[in-house]
């Protein structure tokens, strides 16, 4: 398995995190696993409720219609004009609390789709540098120059380019210079 947002390929299918990039490949593993759907997804996204908005506001216009229309006109064709009144109160002030309740509190009815996943291909040619193969070694060709290239210019104080102090001659070099001579 590759990592999708560097391309390093992993040791094994069970790596939890790219070892390159830390990308989380967990979730990636049991993808690959399951042909592109997460179950737990799935399962969540196939659970219905009955509990959602669009059903707490026809059950609130429902409410409404019953009480303001039906249960008052019950009431005053029976001569029952308190309970009439009460009805008619509940339906109206019942109504917003629940339609306002609904559109708080419940949850949206929209469902969401999950579209199942083809075979995610790359394209025909990878570009240069995909999936941890670089296009040019990381160094270029070494080059080898000699050390004496490296020394201090001589007669000048400071080096031409750099502006660094030259180095003074050894002390242990001027001393054996000496000895050599008493000889």
């Amino acid at each position: 398995m590759h990592c999708p947002r560097c391309g390093q390929q992993q040791v094994s299918g069970d790596t939890k995190f790219c070892s390159r990039c830390g990308f989380l490949l967990a979730i990636v593993s049991e993808l690959l696993i399951n042909g592109g759907v997460l179950p737990e997804l799935e399962a969540a996204q196939r659970k219905s409720t009955i509990l959602n908005k669009k059903n707490g506001v026809v059950f609130s216009i429902g409410w409404f219609i019953f009480f303001t229309m039906f249960v008052t006109s019950i009431w005053g064709i029976l001569d029952v004009e308190e309970l009439a009144g009460i009805s008619a109160v509940t339906g109206v002030f019942g109504g917003l609390i629940i339609l306002i309740a609904s559109l708080v509190f419940l949850p949206s009815s929209k469902i969401r789709k999950v579209l199942p996943m083809t075979e995610i291909r790359g394209p025909a040619s990878a570009p240069a540098g995909l999936y941890g193969v670089p296009a040019h070694p990381a160094l270029g060709v070494p080059q080898q120059q000699p050390i004496e290239a490296y020394g201090s210019p001589q007669g000048s104080w400071r080096t031409p380019d750099t502006g660094e102090l030259i180095e003074r001659g050894s002390v242990t070099e001027s001393t054996t210079k000496l000895l050599k001579r008493d000889e």
